[in-house]
């Protein structure tokens, strides 16, 4: 490179296995898929190499690792070692995932960016998506090839910390490309704190992009790496930064992931999705008729069951949380509910010097994405003021759940908390568990082994997925899903918060907005 910098970022427009951009949206619902396509690859100089295409599209992604605050349930403003959002802007500003098609992630806000949360800083860059700091390369003609202006990077991402860290979103076989970006942490300046992302859980083609820094890379201050994964099995997963994981979990650098299935890409043929789905078990990786392979994550099952979920109240194509041959993991809404624990004083040593005391560790403030009750029924962004004077959208993330009366909602529930067990319990609406640790439930025989409950309990570096059916339950009804464990439902030394939200019934919900009418 003719002017080599430490910050870049990388979304190819194409690749071997995706020669062209492709159709998706960020509910899951993209092109149609119909089986596997084979794709040649000519050299011109070598040799050729054939490819096996699932469909899927190219996704990408810029966080930020850094530093920033949260506000808690009592009102305090608690200091974090934090991932925030360096692509997607608007969109995780509205509580979505900030994970973009490579059109949208490669390109320029109309005007330039502000200092802080830009997606608040007027309507000319409301719905702005693309990755911050992208900059026309002069040395190769002004194309866009991954170069950036670093200012915009560290304007934006310094002290912007989200709480949990920006949440990402892809469909099985996508090709994703994920950036870090470490702009340092403004408070600890005394600090040179590296960062990694790793995929808890996720499993990765090699070790150089797991994140743990004595088997791959990790990112100094100053420095971007980009992260490549092929999409695998679906299900929910979670990341977190691998540098000295008790401090920096505990400090706040976790969030949360889930990979969509296939099965949403496949067209139904008007009756039953099983007849359907026949069309995609060519390929053993996520087929379910392999039960010949004892490493078959989802087994056909033996009969079409007819639970096909065709009613879909939400107005949007019927998705699936995973390949399931049946139909039986469809839902209307779905909501990522992330578990996580601060302890204050951890934080307020974390703030000024160091060692912490990891040995006494206690949590006081429970969290449901970032917030504890009664901040987790509040819809929309919380925001806190920070060091700079600027608000930012330090929690935009909400987890109060509405469902379409007759409808079901799904929840992606993780746990990342580094001290503690975890329960959920939820009166009134049933759960029904479908999977755990991103593996549907189900035995070799194809046997669905789904139960139902009215709690699940999970420990650090756990997922379940868990619907919640209100086939039966009329609109305006209000139930709970809370702790019962009664010292979570605190916060810090106030009473009456922590693990608690609100589960709403409602006429009908928005897809996207999850607005309740």
């Amino acid at each position: 490179m003719a002017h080599a910098q430490a910050f870049r970022v990388q979304c190819p427009t194409s690749t071997s296995l995706h020669p062209s951009l492709g159709t998706g949206s960020p509910m899951g619902a993209g092109a149609a898929y119909t089986g596997p396509s084979t794709i040649t690859d000519s050299a011109a100089n070598g040799t050729g190499l054939t490819y096996t295409s699932n469909g899927g599209v190219i996704r990408c992604q810029q966080v930020s690792g850094g530093d920033g605050y949260a506000t808690m349930g009592d009102g305090n403003q608690i200091y974090m070692f934090a991932f925030g959002p360096l692509s997607g802007l608007s969109d995780i500003s509205n509580g979505l995932p900030g994970t973009q098609l490579a059109n949208v992630y490669n390109t320029m806000p109309p005007v330039p960016l502000q200092v802080g949360d830009p997606a608040t800083n007027g309507p000319a860059l409301l719905g702005y998506n693309g990755a911050v700091g992208l900059a026309p390369d002069m040395d190769y003609g002004g194309v866009i090839d991954g170069h950036v202006d670093p200012r915009p990077i560290m304007d934006v991402g310094v002290m912007n910390g989200n709480q949990p860290a920006p949440l990402m979103a892809i469909d099985e076989d996508d090709e994703f490309f994920l950036t870090l970006s470490n702009v340092g942490m403004l408070m600890r300046p005394d600090l040179f704190e590296q960062h990694t992302i790793h995929f808890h859980g996720y499993p990765n083609a090699s070790s150089f992009y797991d994140g743990v820094p004595d088997a791959s890379v990790a990112v100094d201050i100053g420095g971007s790496m980009t992260y490549y994964y092929l999409a695998p099995d679906a299900g929910t997963y979670f990341w977190h930064c691998h540098i000295t994981p008790p401090e920096h979990l505990q400090m706040g650098m976790v969030g949360q992931l889930y990979v969509r299935p296939r099965q949403n890409r496949v067209p139904t043929d008007g009756t039953h999705l099983y007849t359907s789905l026949m069309k995609q078990q060519t390929d053993l990786r996520t087929a379910s008729s392999c039960q010949s392979d004892i490493l078959c994550t989802t087994p056909q099952p033996p009969t079409d069951n007819g639970a096909t979920h065709t009613a879909n109240k939400s107005n949007s194509p019927t998705l699936y949380a995973y390949n399931d041959g049946d139909g039986s993991t469809a839902y209307d809404v779905e909501y990522p509910l992330q578990i996580h624990g601060f302890d204050p004083n951890f934080h307020f040593v974390g703030m000024t010097f160091n060692p912490e005391g990891f040995a006494d560790m206690k949590d006081k403030y429970f969290l449901l994405n970032g917030r504890s009750y009664p901040d987790t029924a509040a819809a929309g962004t919380m925001q806190t003021p920070s060091s700079d004077g600027v608000m930012h959208d330090s929690q935009p993330l909400p987890s109060i759940i509405n469902i379409p009366a007759g409808g079901r909602a799904l929840l992606r529930i993780s746990d990342l908390d580094v001290s503690e067990f975890q329960t959920l319990a939820s009166l009134g609406i049933p759960m029904k568990v479908i999977g755990q640790n991103a593996r549907l439930l189900r035995d070799e025989a194809g046997n669905n082994m789904y139960y139902g409950t009215n709690s699940i309990t999970l420990g650090g570096g756990e997922s379940i997925d868990v619907i919640l059916d209100a086939t039966g339950y009329t609109a305006r009804q209000k139930f709970f899903l809370y702790s019962p464990n009664l010292d979570h439902l605190s916060n810090d030394a106030e009473n009456f918060g922590g693990l608690m939200t609100e589960v709403n019934v409602c006429n009908a919900v928005d897809p996207i907005t999850k607005a309740c009418s």
